[in-house]
């Protein structure tokens, strides 16, 4: 049976919290952990090293409430919808009828790679329905962007506040509808300079000798080999699903390595490409594994065709 304000919901109960307070945050998130421990519920916390001491400190000793620690589980969207998915099939395996989670993405998070951060909580809208899952997302009102403020109230259906009501967000849009929205895509001030590498339909073999050509010692081994298979996966993906021609351009800094490539194709048809695993013939796969390999991706459909930029490195420029 499902508890507080998740009473009666079937699915997944997502809420923001916007808070401009420790007060209002513990308002907020005391109830919540408390309420879920009550109910033998398995309660969770995935905050930063800040709010996590201020939580602790609030609650009772042995509270029974699970802190995740190391922010790990929000280095990459699609590693936190797969980690997620893991840890609430294994509640409800172990007969949980309804999972309590409260987290916090980390302050880089809304900064230059907001927008795949955005398509996250509005991808797991539909990512963790199947699970009788209440969770709440914080945002700090403080520090938060207010353009990062007007995607919380689009990707969130509903609002937790300080006073205890649970209130419907009027912004509120399905994925399906948010995820197919074109965006500009933020450029890189590396793009405004001359790629040092320009292939046109390459080939996968051609896209992966650019990148370790263009290889300078700022990655480490496994972000470059984690490059290098996201560049074949999505000029493979180009050549295959888009139109001609396939440009690849490559730009390389003392933090990171960039790459884009382009088409003149619609780009995929599933809102839901990268974030999610598909395996359907329409590249869908090959962009879910790019999704895992990169430090960011962002993608742009325009009037001359679809573009996916990939980045290895910090991708923090501008933060």
């Amino acid at each position: 049976m499902r508890t507080g304000a998740a009473a009666g919901h079937r699915g997944y109960f997502h809420e923001a919290v916007c808070y401009g307070s420790d007060e209002d945050l513990l308002a907020v998130v005391l109830p919540f952990l408390l309420g879920g421990v009550a109910a033998g519920e398995p309660t969770v916390v995935s905050f930063g090293e800040r709010n996590a001491a201020l939580v602790r400190s609030a609650l009772p000793a042995d509270s029974g409430v699970e802190f995740l620690t190391g922010g790990a589980v929000y280095a990459r969207p699609t590693g936190a919808i797969r980690s997620y998915r893991r840890m609430l099939a294994d509640h409800v395996a172990n007969g949980a009828r309804q999972v309590r989670i409260i987290g916090e993405l980390p302050p880089d998070a809304l900064g230059a790679t907001w927008d795949w951060w955005a398509r996250y909580e509005s991808a797991i809208n539909h990512a963790y329905d199947e699970f009788p899952l209440w969770s709440m997302c914080a945002y700090d009102t403080r520090t938060t962007p207010s353009t990062v403020l007007m995607d919380v109230e689009r990707t969130h259906p509903r609002f937790a506040r300080p006073d205890g009501s649970h209130v419907p967000s009027h912004l509120y849009t399905e994925p399906v509808t948010y995820l197919a929205e074109d965006r500009p895509m933020l450029p890189d001030p590396l793009q405004a300079t001359a790629p040092l590498i320009e292939l046109t339909d390459p080939s996968p073999g051609a896209a992966r000798s650019a990148v370790y050509a263009a290889h300078h010692g700022q990655l480490t081994p496994d972000d470059l080999d984690d490059l290098v298979i996201a560049v074949s996966e999505v000029v493979t993906n180009a050549l295959r699903h888009g139109r001609p021609p396939v440009v690849l351009r490559l730009w390389s800094a003392a933090d990171r390595v960039v790459v884009a490539v382009e088409d003149g194709g619609a780009g995929p048809k599933d809102p839901f490409a990268g974030l999610l695993p598909a395996n359907n013939g329409s590249g869908g796969l090959g962009l879910w594994i790019t999704h895992q390999s990169c430090n960011h991706v962002t993608t742009q459909r325009g009037p001359d065709g679809f573009t996916i930029r990939l980045t290895a490195g910090d991708p923090y420029f501008g933060s």
